[in-house]
């Protein structure tokens, strides 16, 4: 009898040691990895990674296909605290071509970390837009808000007109998520 509550206090301990040791595995393997520089980091544009080396990455369309797609750092940095931990974050476009004529444009950020670097999701700008400035929100009520100012065509115009229509995206990263959330530049129902 005592033999047997022996064994059963072993696997007992065994079992929770090893449950420890899957949860520490699992956090780990969910965990970004962080790098020293943020065009070397990893981002994930339309629910793919992508993984940056100086700035570029390369892969194929389509298993077998022979098209690839190009991830390319296009620059507008802004360089601030984008999530309150005092560290100097980074706010860029990265355009990605897939053959054809079309280059679309994301808004991306990499948080710098205690791991480095760390990238977020790509939010869409916009296909064959022309960027202009990133810059914070001046609205004194936008805290860590980044606006992505852009040039654009109207509603119809053909590809092969130039951009000329102002636009700006007011973003704010979900540090949590590494996700863009779309903020209101003047929303009507906001508190004096």
């Amino acid at each position: 009898m005592k033999k047997t509550l022996i064994v059963a206090g072993v696997t007992f301990l065994l079992l929770i040691a090893g449950f420890f040791a899957l949860n520490s595995y699992i956090y780990d393997e969910k965990q970004a990895k962080g790098v020293s520089d943020y065009k070397n980091a990893e981002f994930v544009i339309d629910g793919q990674r992508i993984k940056l080396t100086n700035g570029v990455a390369e892969m194929e369309a389509a298993p077998g296909s022979a098209s690839k797609i190009t991830t390319r750092y296009f620059g507008n940095e802004l360089k601030s605290d984008l999530d309150g931990d005092g560290r100097e974050d980074v706010a860029f476009i990265l355009t990605q071509e897939i053959g054809g004529s079309g280059i679309f444009f994301y808004a991306v950020a990499a948080l710098n970390t205690e791991r480095g670097y760390v990238g977020s999701d790509g939010y869409f700008l916009g296909d064959r837009i022309a960027p202009q400035s990133t810059t914070l929100s001046l609205n004194p009520r936008h805290k860590y808000v980044v606006v992505f100012n852009y040039a654009d065509r109207a509603e119809g115009e053909s590809f092969t007109v130039q951009p000329s229509i102002g636009k700006s995206a007011y973003l704010k990263l979900d540090s949590g998520r590494m996700q863009w959330g779309i903020v209101e530049p003047n929303f009507e129902g906001e508190s004096q």
